[in-house]
């Protein structure tokens, strides 16, 4: 897994503590999603984050456009992030205060690629392994990758399970190529 940013990292931390202090997760969660999606927005961000734009205005092009979908706090977190230069990272932070809030909550999440999209019962009985295997409540993303050939490749936290043809057959080459085989 990549190395996560710090100073989002941080941010979400603050946020987080102050989310919990107050009582209001969900709220800050929803809103920093939000938040995080208009952000990325190549537009908003270039317009956001550029310095070439007087902060002042860069403030209120930000209270104008988060203002209607956030409150005072996240807003003020935004406000903050702006002023220090790192508002480009909005985001990561958002990513990162589910990450913890995922963490408070007993959830772990998990990625499912497999070669053809698997049906509604094939991602119950997959989940609720997982859930097995983990000892938790598991949040699974199914993803389609048509180059594994055949079977599946789970991600859960650091932990990878390939059951995959291509795995596999990678698997087979090397046996046979250390001879081992």
């Amino acid at each position: 897994m990549a190395q996560r940013d710090t100073a989002a990292r941080r941010y979400a931390e603050a946020a987080f503590g102050v989310a919990m202090r107050d009582d209001t997760v969900e709220t800050w969660r929803a809103e920093l999603d939000a938040a995080g999606e208009i952000a990325a927005d190549q537009q908003v961000g270039r317009m956001l984050a550029n310095p070439a734009v007087p902060l002042e205005t860069r403030t209120e092009m930000a209270e104008t456009i988060f203002g209607k979908i956030v409150r005072r706090p996240v807003l003020n977190l935004i406000g903050l992030m702006l002023r220090r230069g790192r508002i480009e990272q909005l985001a990561h932070v958002a990513a990162e205060f589910r990450r913890l809030d995922n963490a408070r909550r007993g959830i772990t999440l998990a990625t499912a690629t497999s070669a053809a999209p698997l049906s509604p019962g094939e991602i119950g009985a997959l989940t609720a392994r997982m859930e097995q295997l983990t000892g938790g409540r598991v949040e699974l993303d199914v993803k389609v990758d048509p180059s594994l050939l055949g079977g599946l490749v789970v991600r859960i936290g650091d932990r990878l399970i390939d059951g995959s043809v291509r795995g596999r057959l990678e698997r087979l080459r090397n046996q046979l190529v250390s001879g081992a085989l």
